[in-house]
């Protein structure tokens, strides 16, 4: 079933995927998260992915997370027909289409000349084509072409080499956040993030339009600066995102497998969900299998510790939306056979609050008493993303009436979530668990269970108590239909 795989997956809703029987499709086949690009599609197109992904969630039993992700100050091609460049030749980049020429390339950034230096690379289309600049005069940088090819509108263009003075969020993310905020996103993920400050300012932004229910922001790691910053970064950050194809362009190719390992563990230690992305599958957008390196790619990546592994063209665009995210689900549960990637339990952890101590404390108790199931009855999901971090092998259940939580917690490694009622009893409580987790096949009769809450249960008081009950012979299954990841082979 869909809950024994414990790296979530994130998969980019596009045209190939976004009607209501495409995008049912899509969970049934294990999709986690859905990735909105608002580099793409107008508002009317994302607001209907969203209320059918809402109306899709309620008919499976099965909570998707939303990840709005921001295009941030990306410098793009402008408006131009297809133009072929071939190496040595010499081309003229401007802001100013009527400057760059007929056979120039416009840019959407002003004033690009001046800061750009003889010598700088400007690289288009994640570095397929690169050019050197050789000299600036006026509004026009005049360049050799290194690697030709056909340079296309909007492809994303790369400097590496230059500071460019932007904001990391720009009017049009402004006004698309707006939306995402009023349409009940459950994550903004922020595009060429610098340093701390730029996740401080989304971070102020979302508390001002919505002080009740903060969304949770994503920090995409794709500048060489932002490596710079890394740990100041994954601090403040709620998710972090490898995203590997700028990433790439940004620091060479050369370094982008270390850095990925480096991102990865940082954000373990700091215990923060990190989802690897970009390419992981790329192959997939037109053939139905992957290549035997993509495979490696998907399996190393859940073996470094990717809390979440991410479909980009291959669900969005390609032609096998939906095979792409089994095959990728299929890969992981095959990676998670691994051993060595479970119970990450240090008790070095600095430890400054008791929920934190009862995580330990609970991963610790599954491990040693080999129980089957740890249970966190909360309101936000908090000791269960804690408990996430120490890789726990048992089952690690969130249960609460927060539908939002159970959403959020769609991007952390292990979780699986259950809707639960209000409690005033511990024993209603305990029948309510166990029924539970008998109709959903978790457990059986005589299986542990350690159980983490908040006492006195009438008083919703945080998390601050562990148990551990044992299954009872007496205890009756639930008769409701199992949730969609507690179903044997949905597919």
């Amino acid at each position: 079933m869909l809950a024994n795989r414990k790296t979530k997956i994130v998969a980019t809703i596009g045209p190939a995927s976004e009607s209501e029987e495409q995008l049912k499709k899509c969970v049934m086949a294990g999709m986690n998260v859905a990735r909105l690009n608002f580099s793409h599609g107008e508002h009317s197109q994302h607001l209907k992915v969203i209320k059918s992904l809402h109306k899709i969630s309620e008919q499976l039993k099965a909570p998707v997370a939303i990840l709005q992700d921001l295009q941030g100050p990306k410098v793009r091609v402008g408006k131009i027909k297809d133009l072929r460049i071939e190496d040595g030749q010499e081309v003229i980049i401007s802001d100013d289409a009527k400057a760059a020429g007929k056979n120039g390339i416009p840019i959407d950034v002003p004033d690009l000349h001046k800061l750009v230096q003889p010598g700088h690379a400007i690289l288009i289309d994640d570095g397929l084509i690169e050019l050197k600049t050789i000299k600036v005069v006026k509004n026009q940088i005049y360049c050799e072409v290194i690697h030709g090819g056909v340079v296309r509108e909007r492809k994303g263009v790369n400097l590496p080499q230059t500071s460019l003075p932007i904001n990391s969020m720009t009017g049009k993310d402004m006004a698309d956040l707006k939306f995402g905020l009023d349409h009940g996103v459950d994550y903004v993920a922020l595009s060429f993030v610098r340093n701390a400050k730029d996740i401080i300012a989304l971070r102020k932004l979302i508390k001002k339009h919505n002080p009740t229910n903060p969304v949770r922001v994503v920090a995409k790691i794709e500048m060489a600066e932002a490596i710079e910053h890394l740990e100041e970064i994954v601090e403040v950050s709620d998710a972090v995102m490898v995203a590997r194809g700028d990433l790439a362009v940004e620091v060479g190719q050369a370094r982008l497998a270390s850095l990925q390992k480096k991102i990865i563990m940082v954000c373990n230690q700091i215990g923060r969900p990190v989802i690897t992305a970009t390419q992981m599958l790329e192959s997939m957008k037109e053939n139905p299998r992957p290549t035997r390196a993509e495979i490696t790619d998907v399996v190393n990546a859940v073996l470094d510790g990717s809390d979440a592994l991410m479909l980009s063209a291959e669900s969005a665009s390609g032609k096998f939306p939906v095979d792409s995210i089994r095959t990728m689900h299929e890969l992981i549960v095959e990676a998670e056979k691994e051993e060595d990637i479970y119970n990450k339990i240090s008790l070095e952890s600095k430890i400054q609050h008791i929920p934190e101590a009862i995580s330990v404390s609970a991963s610790l108790c599954a491990l040693t008493l080999d129980a089957k199931v740890i249970v966190c009855l909360s309101t936000t999901g908090r000791t269960a993303r804690l408990i996430s971090r120490f890789r726990p092998k048992a089952h690690l259940l969130a249960a609460t009436d927060e539908a939002s939580a159970l959403r959020s917690l769609e991007l952390c490694w292990g979780v699986q979530t259950l809707p639960i009622v209000n409690f005033k009893m511990n024993d209603d409580m305990i029948r309510e668990i166990e029924g539970l987790l008998l109709s959903n096949d978790l457990v059986k009769p005589g299986d542990q269970v350690v159980l983490t809450l908040g006492l006195p249960i009438q008083k919703g008081n945080k998390t601050n108590a562990l148990r551990v009950f044992t299954i009872g012979n007496s205890a009756k299954k639930k008769k409701d239909k199992a949730p969609l990841r507690y179903q044997v082979f949905p597919f």
